[in-house]
């Protein structure tokens, strides 16, 4: 018994002794997933191993989580993912419990959400968009649909204000931003990098931003909290998890090589340039980032009364 122990103990000392699966729950060419494979790549150099981005989308994601929530926890599947992880449990019926069955490596990087117009849009403050909605005009904001954090952004946005705005979901982000520019909807809330075209060429103005503080890709655009939404705070986050009862050992070794790819220039720089801000957390920074954005959700969907699906 006591071989056996050792043996295993030299294992995991040992780790990682072949390629490691990073799962995104995203579709291909989404911006988790172009991140992730940034991070992958620098983490198997990290590593001295390949670490495969393997993409399971669907469901909000809950199909990729589902996967990993019931993998081996040995460290070679682990899961890239993003804000719906903390959105889902308020909202559907999960076969996992974020709590239960995951254990946080890394809080990757935050990204912040803009609240943009069409250019042809008569807003061109948030106040305008308060004044206009009390006169009884009904005002319109787009999503990807219910569950995504463009939806819940503007569902806190509503609670915040005191307003009744009108959701129109769309099959995914893209087609929200269309009906952005072209004014099928009054406005939307997206995130930095796939929009910040569509402003810098004059398509949509952008409003405002949800980050604490201004960003230096739009620095002349106001924070919310400047636009009087004390607290609103609201980022698309990236991180990294592994199935509960993962080794600490192994936990230690994964979350040391992400924090130390994350200060890499050549990985730091690509997250910078669309917006996001680096982070790489330690585990616990990560829960109690989890909990807090767990808490968030679910008080924004008990007060929206939407309905567990």
């Amino acid at each position: 018994m006591m071989l056996g122990l050792a043996g295993a103990g030299q294992s995991w000392a040992d780790y990682p002794e072949r390629p490691i699966t990073m799962v995104v729950p995203y579709a291909p060419g989404g911006t988790a997933d172009g991140l992730a494979r940034v991070v992958a790549q620098a983490l198997g150099q990290q590593l001295g191993t390949s670490v495969v981005v393997e993409s399971r989308p669907g469901a909000s994601g809950m199909i990729g989580e589902t996967h990993v929530a019931r993998a081996r926890p040995d460290g070679y599947t682990i899961l890239y993912d993003a804000t719906p992880l903390s959105i889902n449990p308020a909202i559907h019926k999960t076969q996992f419990d974020v709590k239960r069955d995951f254990t946080p490596l890394s809080l990757v990087s935050v990204m912040p959400m803009v609240l943009a117009v069409s250019r042809q849009s008569a807003f061109k403050r948030v106040d305008d968009i308060a004044a206009a909605a009390r006169t009884g005009k009904q005002l319109t904001f787009a999503s990807g649909g219910v569950g995504t954090v463009q939806y819940m952004a503007g569902e806190l946005f509503n609670q915040r204000l005191g307003l009744h705005m009108l959701h129109v979901p769309y099959k995914s982000g893209g087609p929200a931003i269309v009906a952005e520019m072209s004014g099928e909807v009054d406005m939307g809330f997206n995130n930095v990098s796939s929009i910040l075209s569509q402003i810098e060429s004059g398509d949509l103005n952008a409003l405002a931003v949800t980050a604490s503080q201004r960003i230096d890709l739009l620095p002349n655009v106001p924070t919310l909290q400047e636009a009087g939404l004390d607290g609103y705070e609201i980022y698309e986050w990236n991180g990294v998890l592994a199935p509960k009862g993962t080794p600490a050992k192994v936990v230690e070794t994964l979350q040391r090589a992400i924090a130390t790819v994350m200060k890499q220039p050549e990985v730091s720089g690509k997250f910078t340039a669309l917006g996001a801000r680096v982070v790489g957390s330690t585990p616990a920074e990560f829960a109690a980032y989890l909990d807090k954005e767990m808490d968030k959700w679910h008080d924004v969907v008990k007060k929206a009364g939407i309905k567990s699906q």
